[in-house]
Formats: C-alpha cells, structure tokens, sequence
C-alpha cells in the first residue's frame, strides 16, 4: 500500500492530485501482485512516466510534420506529413493501421484503439485481451481506459503479463522499459523515477 503522500513526493505532483489517484493504483496493485516496494517502486516509476506524473491518460498523437518525420519516419514522406500535421485521428488511422488486429486505414481502428490508460494500452488485440482480463468489453468500450481505476488496472494487468514483476525483482529497469516502451524511449527518466520512488517508499 503506498499514501498519497508517498506517490505525491515521488512525483513531484500537488497533494490533490495524488489523492485522486492512490485508491486506483493501490487496488490495482493489490490485484496484479505488485507488492514489495521494489515492484511498487518499479511500476510506479514506468506509471509516471508514461502517463506525465498521472496527467495524460491518452496518447497524445497531436504531431507537427516534423514531429511525425521523426516519430513515424517510415509512415510520411515530407509531402504526406504536411498533410497528416496536427490531425490527430488521421495520423493515429495510419500508423497503427493492420497491425494487432487492427483493420486497415479506412476502419478507424488505429484511432479507436489509440494508446489509452496509465501504460497507453494499444491495438485491437491488446485492448481485447485486457477487457477479457478486467472482464469488461474494450473493444466496444475503449473509453473505459480513461477512468481512473481502469485506467490504473489496465496498466497493472499489462505489468504482470508482461512478466515485470520478475524484471522488478532483479532490479532491470532497462528490460522492464522494453517490455513497457518497445524499446528505450525516457530511459534515464525512468531510472530516475525509479529511483525517487524507491526513497519515497522506504
């Protein structure tokens, strides 16, 4: 169990907004075995991270042409990209097109299933196996996710399935970034997160 003040000075976040918070991640943890402060501190940190110190619970897709150069290199050419600038459900209906389930761009599913809850649960087939695993239909309902206490078991249920707990214990931030992230993005804010939180909770 952490308190709000706990995850309030890790964060670096106003009281009120920890509180807002505490009650969903505590039964989420609870429920998903994230129970010694290694794991509570490991989880937290990847927590904070991916969803800004708990104030974005909704990928943010809202790229410039440069921006999605940069992101999405091999989805845009310069031409495509000035097209695709700052338009959010178009830019999310191509890149996560006819992957994990999703259909192909004209579908929308890339948009429906665009990164939602405190680990940015994406794709037609993650969303199914999540809303099978919380036993409530994401599919039709992927709004859900943006609910705090779904939100906070969304990410918690993917922790665990994802084998971290075990990444936890053996003190590999670096795997456990992978298994979040895909790869390596905010590495060293992770550590560090990781880190501040491991102290909060001792």
């Amino acid at each position: 169990m952490i308190t709000a003040q706990q995850l309030s000075t890790m964060f670096g976040i106003q009281f009120a907004r920890a509180q807002q918070w505490v009650d969903a991640l505590n039964k989420a943890m609870a429920r998903y075995d994230i129970n010694t402060p290694a794991r509570e501190a490991a989880f937290l940190a990847q927590v904070g991270h991916e969803s800004a110190m708990l104030t974005r619970v909704s990928e943010n897709l809202n790229y410039s042409a440069n921006g999605l150069l940069s992101v999405f290199p091999k989805y845009f050419s310069d031409d495509d990209a000035e097209t695709y600038a700052r338009r959010p459900e178009a830019i999310a209906s191509r890149v996560y097109a006819n992957r994990f389930g999703n259909g192909p761009q004209p579908t929308g599913d890339g948009w429906k299933y665009r990164g939602r809850g405190l680990i940015q649960i994406t794709f037609h087939d993650n969303y199914r196996a999540c809303g099978e695993a919380l036993g409530i239909d994401l599919l039709n309902n992927p709004d859900l996710l943006l609910t705090r206490d779904y939100s906070a078991l969304s990410a918690a249920w993917y922790w665990k399935s994802h084998g971290c707990n075990e990444l936890a214990d053996a003190g590999d931030v670096r795997s456990i970034t992978r298994a979040i992230n895909g790869g390596y993005n905010g590495l060293e804010e992770r550590i560090a997160l990781n880190e501040k939180a491991s102290a909060a909770l001792a």
